[in-house]
C-alpha cells in the first residue's frame, strides 16, 4: 500500500511539472490513477478492504430508515425487478447504499457512479461492490473519471435509469447510443429543470418520473434535510462560531428554507437574496432581512447560495466583501459561486483545513471556500440524515416499480409521483414513527364533497 501511494506521488509531481503547477497545488483528483484504486471489470472503488466498516455504516443507516426497510421486505417477496438492469447515478452514501440493496432484494441488477466527484463515501462503495453491485466511484474522482464512469453505467443497458442532476440523462440523449430504457426517475431540482427543457424540445425518449417534486420529498429532504446537511457542512469546514454572524443565503426555495430556518437557530442573523417577488415577500414576512446580492456582499460573513442557477456570487460581489468572509454552495452544481473568478483575483491560494481553502486578493483581504464551491453538504459533510433519506428513497423505489408497472402505458414526458404513492409514503412513515392520525368519517367526506351545505 505504501509503494503505491508513494508512486502515485511521484506521478502527482511529474503531472504537475508538465502541466507547470506546483505538486501541492495539483489536485488527487487529476491523478490517473487514484491511490489504492481497485480496477475490475465490475467495479472500480478505492479500496475493496473498506467494505467491512461500509457494512456497519449501512447497518446504522437502515436502523434509520424504517420504511424503506418495509417496501424492502415486500420487495424481497415480490421480487418486482427480477431480470431488470437499473443504472443510477447518485452520490454514494449510506443512505444511498440502502436504497441500492433494497432494489437488489427486488431482484435488479445495478450499476452505481458517483452523482458528484466529492460525495463518494469510499467504505459504502467497497460495501455494495462486495454485495455484487457494480460500482464506478471513489471519493476526489476527476471530471474525466467521473464522466467514464457514466459511460459505464450508461454501457450496462439499463431498463430503469435513476439519477440525481441529470447528468445520466443527459448522456443517453446526447451520446447518439441506442436505448433500451422503459424510462426513469431524477431526484433534484436541477435535474427536473434539465429534463423539462428536453421534453419541451420534444427530444425525451423515455418517460421519467420528478421523485423530487413528490410532497413527501421535497417538503421534508429540501428543506429540512439540506438545512441540517448545510448547516452541518459549513461548521464541518470551518468550525466557526454561528451565532451573530451575518449569513447570506441565496434563494428561498425549499432548499433555501431550510437553511435560512437552520442557521436562525443557531442565532445567525439571516439575509436572504431572492429574485422571485413572491418568494421575496415569503421571506419577509418569516422575519427575515431581503436585500439584493451588491448590498449583502458588503454585509454577510458566510454565504450559502441556494437557487440551481449560475453566476450567483461573482467577481464584483467578492471584491465588496469583508476580509475573512466565507463562500460555500448547496444547489446541485458548481455553478452558483464564480470560482473561476475568485482563483483569477487572487494573488495567493493555499488549503487551511480539510475542504476548506483560502484565497488572498490583491489587496491583502481573504475570502475562504468550502468544498471547491461543489455541494457543501456532500463535499463538506455527509449529506442528509438518514431518517430523512429515508422518505426520499421510498420514493426513488416506488416510483422505479411504477415506470415498471406501467411500461409502455407512459407518454415520454415528466411525470409527478402518483399521489396514491405519495400519500403511501407519509403513511409509511408515520406508522414507523409510532404515529397514529384520524381518520375523515363518512359524513366529512360527504360534506367535503358537497356544495349544498352553506351558511
Amino acid at each position: 500500500m505504501e509503494e503505491k501511494g508513494q508512486n502515485a506521488l511521484e506521478v502527482g509531481k511529474e503531472e504537475a511539472q508538465e502541466n507547470k503547477e506546483s505538486p501541492e497545488e495539483k489536485s488527487w483528483r487529476t491523478l490517473k490513477y487514484p491511490i489504492w484504486l481497485v480496477d475490475s471489470m465490475d467495479y472500480k472503488v478505492k479500496d475493496i478492504k473498506l467494505a467491512g466498516q461500509g457494512d456497519l455504516q449501512l447497518e446504522w443507516a437502515a436502523m434509520h430508515m424504517p420504511a424503506l426497510g418495509e417496501i424492502e421486505r415486500e420487495f424481497a417477496k415480490s421480487k418486482p425487478f427480477k431480470g431488470r438492469r437499473i443504472s443510477a447515478v447518485l452520490h454514494v452514501t449510506k443512505e444511498t447504499g440502502v436504497l441500492m440493496r433494497c432494489l437488489k432484494a427486488g431482484g435488479a441488477e445495478i450499476s452505481l457512479a458517483a452523482g458528484n466527484p466529492l460525495s463518494t463515501q469510499d467504505d459504502i462503495a467497497a460495501a455494495l461492490a462486495k454485495d455484487g453491485i457494480s460500482v464506478f466511484a471513489w471519493s476526489g474522482e476527476g471530471v474525466q473519471q467521473y464522466n467514464e464512469h457514466l459511460q459505464k453505467v450508461l454501457d450496462f443497458d439499463p431498463d430503469i435509469i435513476i439519477d440525481d442532476g441529470a447528468d445520466l440523462h443527459a448522456l443517453a440523449h446526447s451520446s447518439g447510443k441506442k436505448l433500451n430504457a422503459i424510462g426513469g426517475t431524477e431526484e433534484t431540482t436541477s435535474g427536473i429543470h434539465r429534463i423539462k427543457a428536453m421534453e419541451k424540445e420534444g427530444i425525451l425518449k423515455y418517460p421519467i418520473v420528478a421523485v423530487n417534486n413528490a410532497n413527501t420529498k421535497y417538503l421534508f429532504d429540501n428543506r429540512y434535510g439540506t438545512g441540517q446537511s448545510t448547516l452541518d457542512g459549513v461548521i464541518r469546514g470551518t468550525n466557526i462560531f454561528i451565532p451573530g454572524r451575518h449569513v447570506v443565503v441565496a434563494g428561498y426555495g425549499w432548499v433555501g428554507r431550510g437553511v435560512a430556518m437552520r442557521f436562525r437557530g443557531m442565532g445567525a442573523r439571516v439575509i436572504i437574496t431572492e429574485v422571485d417577488p413572491f418568494k421575496a415577500l415569503e421571506a419577509s414576512m418569516d422575519g427575515f432581512d431581503i436585500m439584493r446580492m451588491d448590498e449583502a456582499a458588503k454585509l454577510g460573513e458566510i454565504f450559502i447560495t441556494a437557487t440551481g442557477d449560475v453566476d450567483i456570487i461573482v467577481e464584483k460581489h467578492m471584491k465588496v466583501m469583508k476580509d475573512g468572509a466565507i463562500l460555500s454552495n448547496t444547489g446541485h452544481f458548481d455553478v452558483e459561486v464564480d470560482v473561476k473568478a475568485l482563483r483569477a483575483m487572487s494573488v495567493k491560494r493555499r488549503k487551511i483545513r480539510e475542504n476548506l481553502e483560502e484565497y488572498t486578493l490583491k489587496n491583502g483581504r481573504r475570502l475562504f471556500l468550502i468544498a471547491e464551491g461543489r455541494l457543501v453538504n456532500l463535499g463538506a459533510a455527509e449529506g442528509h440524515p438518514s431518517e430523512v433519506m429515508d422518505l426520499s428513497f421510498c420514493n426513488q423505489a416506488l416510483s422505479s416499480k411504477y415506470v415498471l408497472d406501467n411500461e409502455s402505458k407512459l407518454d415520454n414526458i415528466v411525470y409527478k409521483i402518483p399521489e396514491d404513492i405519495d400519500r403511501r409514503i407519509a403513511s409509511i412513515k408515520l406508522r414507523t414513527l409510532g404515529i397514529s392520525i384520524d381518520e375523515l368519517s363518512e359524513k366529512q367526506k360527504k360534506y367535503l364533497g358537497a356544495w349544498e351545505i352553506g351558511t
